[in-house]
């Protein structure tokens, strides 16, 4: 297993191979997702008092006291009254159990259950690496009857508080006693392209993210919304590093009914701010939504590149014309990205996965391209000769200099006479001058006029 910790700049972070796991299991509601983010110190995982909230296995490297380790927070053991998903649930905490360094089973204070018998007996089988923590013991409450999860033949019991963060400490130091951090090996990684699948709901996201890390690291299902948590998964491709993100489905606000989506939506919108290049799904059955607008917005708005990945392309006839004809009309629709790229892909089959990452790496070296003031100086007098600014009493200016402010996001600033005589048509002007000249063809560009006396 190989995982980073990642520093601000995530184009380079602290890659870690042979880390050790610790696999957070338990049944719904007794505060996985709550310990998950106490451990990590920072909210990761979705927290809601409505069981049954995580679904996909959530990892994330954690450092306690200086030692790196891979913590899983799981899905909870859901024992009866099981729907499909409920199955693929605990069949998925069962097969990342297994491959685990470490379990802390984590229980309720109060009474135990006939579901926590039961699950108890379930984990028999991972009894010497078995931490078993009993949770809600905030003030000493529930305590005296907590003791008697002994009588199911465990040596010790640690009685925490995942919320308060009561005793966290101490459940700490038995974690880094029961592990082995002798084989992790360490090394600074640079120019990690990471990839963040939105879009709406059953859009193919999970399928494609499984197909690309060859791990079934998210629960597919044909039912909408499956995905909760953002599920990261990493991958190599032609000697390239990957990092992929795999959201929740983004629906329209009006449909977002449930607390849990909306936590859902919002981290998946976030997540465009911890990627370099989003992979808009789009069902090729269903064609553009006014919400594949909105999140190609944002994602534009913030710098990010953009693949529109035409997905079940497979399920489409396939005459001559019928991509074409759905390229025009996509272009048709988003009226100033005719720069993003649009390829036709089958995740469930793989058809056009390798040219989406062979965009990707393209389309990662123009984010990380940076011009010299120099160079942009004389491509300025070029475009400057060849459009020359109005020169009407109104709409007279002069654009004096150029910088770029930086890279990933590409930032450019102009530096004029007058700003508010520059027009919107010659900023698109410039912009586009840019993506034609310099060689940002496949990337959005962020353009800002600023005022000079010089």
């Amino acid at each position: 297993m190989i995982s980073n910790l990642k520093n601000p700049d995530h184009s380079r972070a602290v890659r870690y191979s042979n880390l050790p796991t610790v696999v957070l299991a338990g049944r719904p509601n007794v505060g996985k997702s709550t310990l998950f983010n106490r451990l990590l110190r920072k909210r990761r995982a979705i927290t809601d008092p409505t069981p049954g909230v995580t679904r996909d296995p959530v990892e994330a490297d954690c450092l306690i006291d200086g030692k790196p380790l891979r913590l899983i927070d799981t899905g909870g053991f859901k024992l009866a009254d099981l729907n499909d998903i409920d199955k693929l649930v605990v069949e998925k905490t069962l097969d990342t159990i297994k491959k685990s360094d470490l379990v802390v089973l984590l229980l309720e204070a109060g009474e135990i259950t006939s579901e926590d018998e039961e699950l108890i007996g379930i984990l028999r089988p991972y009894r010497k690496k078995l931490i078993v923590v009993v949770n809600k013991t905030e003030g000493g409450r529930h305590q005296a009857d907590a003791w008697n999860i002994l009588t199911f033949g465990f040596d010790k019991v640690l009685m925490i508080s995942a919320e308060h963060g009561d005793n966290i400490g101490e459940l700490q130091q038995e974690i880094l006693k029961r592990l082995d951090f002798s084989n992790i090996k360490e090394r600074q990684e640079e120019n990690v392209i990471r990839l963040a699948l939105l879009g709406k709901p059953n859009t193919g996201k999970s399928t494609l993210s499984n197909r690309l890390t060859g791990i079934n690291a998210s629960i597919v299902t044909d039912i909408p919304g499956t995905t909760r948590d953002t599920v990261e998964g990493r991958f190599k491709w032609k000697m390239r590093d990957f990092i992929i993100l795999d959201t929740a489905g983004i629906r329209r606000k009006t449909k977002v009914t449930e607390n849990i989506e909306y936590y859902s939506v919002n981290r998946a919108i976030k997540t465009i701010n911890d990627s370099d290049i989003v992979v808009l799904m789009i069902d090729a059955e269903e064609g553009l939504s006014d919400q594949d607008k909105k999140i190609a917005a944002l994602a534009h708005d913030k710098g990010r590149g953009i693949i529109l990945a035409l997905n079940k392309w497979d399920t489409m006839p396939q005459h001559k014309n019928t991509f074409k004809t759905a390229e025009d009309r996509i272009h048709f629709q988003f009226g100033q990205m005719e720069y993003a790229p649009i390829i036709p892909v089958s995740a469930k089959d793989g058809t056009g996965v390798d040219k989406v990452l062979n965009t990707a790496v393209k389309m990662y070296g123009q984010l990380n391209t940076f011009i010299g003031t120099s160079q942009l100086n004389q491509a300025l007098e070029r475009w400057l000769q060849e459009s020359p600014p109005p020169t009407g009493p109104r709409t007279r200016f002069k654009v004096k200099y150029a910088v770029q402010k930086s890279a990933n996001p590409v930032h450019f600033i102009f530096f004029t006479s007058r700003v508010q005589a520059v027009s919107d048509s010659y900023v698109s002007y410039l912009r586009n001058k840019i993506r034609k000249d310099l060689g940002f063809s496949l990337i959005p560009v962020l353009l800002e006029i600023k005022s000079s006396s010089k």
